[in-house]
């Protein structure tokens, strides 16, 4: 289990300092950071680029996780844990889950994040509700060789799970 060092946390806020402010090559993304460390050292760390990269996925988390993943060659983060400047936001949570980091440490809650005008609660609400319910219009259709493609994954010889 990992055990918290304000160190590691301090970095991520400075980290969310350098994303607050605008940059040469771009604008301000946001303030957040985020740092990935592992056996006491740091693998990953990003603040948000949304703005510079023109990619609403470039959160600070998702920023430290792909850094994270090129340092140590491999997808799976276990054994990590992740320093954030926030509470991080339901993308940002399903790729911590997907890449497998043991612990989150954050400061700055999610209400925090929506007084100055980064709400997450929709996101919430709508992933709470059924999916005829949702704002965003999912509505599966019958397409048979979708599934074919499934199969020849699953039998591939070349397939790794990840």
């Amino acid at each position: 289990m990992s055990t918290f060092e304000p160190g590691f946390m301090q970095r991520a806020i400075d980290l969310s300092k350098k994303g607050s402010i605008a940059h040469p090559g771009g604008p301000a993304g946001g303030p957040f950071g985020a740092v990935i460390v592992r056996d006491g050292r740091i693998i990953g760390e990003g603040y948000n680029r949304v703005l510079a990269d023109i990619d609403p996925t470039a959160h600070a988390e998702i920023v430290a996780i792909r850094h994270a993943c090129q340092t140590v060659k491999s997808l799976v983060l276990d054994r990590a844990a992740m320093y954030a400047s926030c509470q991080p936001c339901p993308m940002c949570l399903g790729a911590i889950m997907w890449s497998r980091l043991e612990a989150v440490f954050y400061v700055n809650t999610a209400d925090d994040a929506r007084r100055i005008g980064f709400d997450d609660a929709e996101f919430y609400r709508e992933l709470a509700l059924p999916e005829a319910e949702r704002r965003l219009s999912q509505r599966r259709v019958d397409f048979p060789d979708a599934l074919n493609v499934f199969e020849q994954w699953l039998n591939s010889p070349n397939r790794r799970q990840y």
